[in-house]
């Protein structure tokens, strides 16, 4: 049976995700992409997961440093969204960030973020399936919402 890739994608969208931003700084120059598969994978040893496209520029860049920075975004943050979903050099213009210990931007204003080591890439398809092992994690003050991205759409979470 053969599945069409704009229904699998546009099924697959009905299930909400949350959105992050993976950032790293190879060579102290920061690069960035969105990412919405991202998941925790173990608490012992503690072990993170995303994918990133096969196509993708910047995943090399950040393979490269051996490090990286999820960044979860929260719903004051649409624009990032969609900056860092295209290619290009300039997105951290105007974007405020401070190092990680990895040396990997923590965004401003995030929901939280997970610093962690490249543990193991694992082939995934058109994708590549990236373990990371948590180096260090913080909410900040716990009170902003994390923005979500269902059918296409960005909103927030109501309990």
């Amino acid at each position: 049976m053969s599945i069409d890739p704009k229904e699998f994608r546009r099924i697959l969208g009905h299930f909400p995700t949350g959105v992050t931003v993976i950032t790293a700084a190879p060579d102290g120059k920061p690069v960035g992409l969105t990412i919405g598969s991202f998941t925790s994978v173990s608490l012992e040893p503690p072990l993170v997961g995303f994918l990133p496209g096969k196509n993708s520029a910047s995943w090399p860049e950040i393979e490269r440093h051996g490090s990286f920075c999820v960044n979860i975004l929260s719903i004051e943050q649409p624009e990032l969204v969609w900056r860092f979903a295209k290619e290009g050099d300039d997105r951290f213009d105007g974007v405020a960030w401070r190092p990680a210990g990895s040396g990997a931007p923590i965004l401003e204003g995030v929901h939280a973020w997970i610093d962690c080591d490249v543990h193991d890439v694992i082939e995934a398809g058109d994708h590549w399936f990236v373990l990371g092992r948590v180096r260090e994690l913080d909410a900040g003050d716990g009170e902003s919402t994390p923005i979500l991205f269902h059918k296409g759409k960005l909103g927030g979470f109501q309990a």
